[in-house]
């Protein structure tokens, strides 16, 4: 079974102290018991604060330049992050392909870039309102993972997690039904299949990204195909982001 996973990505939010109280809060919660890996997202500025406080949380970075160095200005590239001990990254997030204009073609030179730096990325997917009411979620995620994750070896593949975030359900109140979660789930994890090798289908964890809270995490979690959730504003707060976590006691894990 896949070990889940909960990330908490807290985006353009909080200051330096608030962000490390709250990675200690949250370390603090957990009292050394996992039933699931835990990461958390600062803010770029507050990745080494966040790293020093020491909580044992993984920590990654929102996003991060394709080239390894160069007159990219205001760009953090990978080697950096790695130079803070980061240890993953978030490529793809809807907000920043959808407000940003950031192409699948991007996603993918970034996610190699990663991969050779030693980053685990957290590939983001998913569709538009008016794509799922025009009923084209699949064609659209699945080309999205076509493209942002072309040229990875199986062994790559292993290394790097997807996540499913429908866009209209990202910070709007909304969420996918479970069963509508779980079939775009089992959607891409027959494409990775098909694309890799059941056997290493069988072992990538998709997480779940969309208005996930303490109140609807269980029943999310309980999917066959869903490994884990990407979180947002319930991560903010550490009782709502430990409620998510805890979640996961009751699902079978490795």
């Amino acid at each position: 079974m896949r070990r889940p996973l909960i990330a908490g990505n807290w985006k353009m939010n909080l200051n330096r102290a608030q962000s490390v109280a709250l990675a200690r809060e949250i370390a603090a919660g957990l009292n050394g018991s996992l039933s699931a890996d835990v990461a958390v997202f600062p803010p770029a500025v507050y990745l080494d604060a966040v790293i020093a406080a020491d909580t044992g949380l993984a920590v990654g970075a929102q996003d991060v330049n394709e080239n390894a160095d160069g007159a990219f200005t205001g760009e953090i590239s990978c080697q950096m992050l790695c130079d803070l001990n980061v240890t993953t990254v978030i490529l793809g997030h809807s907000e920043r392909r959808n407000l940003l204009g950031e192409t699948s073609e991007q996603v993918q030179r970034k996610t190699l870039a990663a991969l050779r730096a030693g980053l685990t990325p957290i590939v983001c997917v998913g569709e538009l309102l008016e794509q799922r009411q025009a009923g084209q979620t699949d064609q659209v995620v699945l080309e999205q993972c076509r493209t942002s994750l072309a040229g990875l070896s199986a062994e790559q593949m292993l290394q790097t997690v997807v996540a499913y975030e429908p866009v209209w359900a990202i910070g709007t109140g909304q969420v996918a039904t479970p069963a509508q979660a779980e079939e775009v789930h089992a959607s891409i994890r027959q494409w990775l299949s098909k694309s890799f090798s059941p056997a290493t289908a069988a072992q990538v964890r998709i997480l779940y990204g969309g208005s996930v809270k303490a109140d609807n995490a269980a029943e999310l979690l309980s999917q066959a195909n869903i490994d884990g959730a990407l979180v947002g504003g319930a991560s903010l707060k550490a009782e709502s982001f430990l409620g998510i976590i805890r979640a996961t006691e009751t699902q079978k894990v490795a």
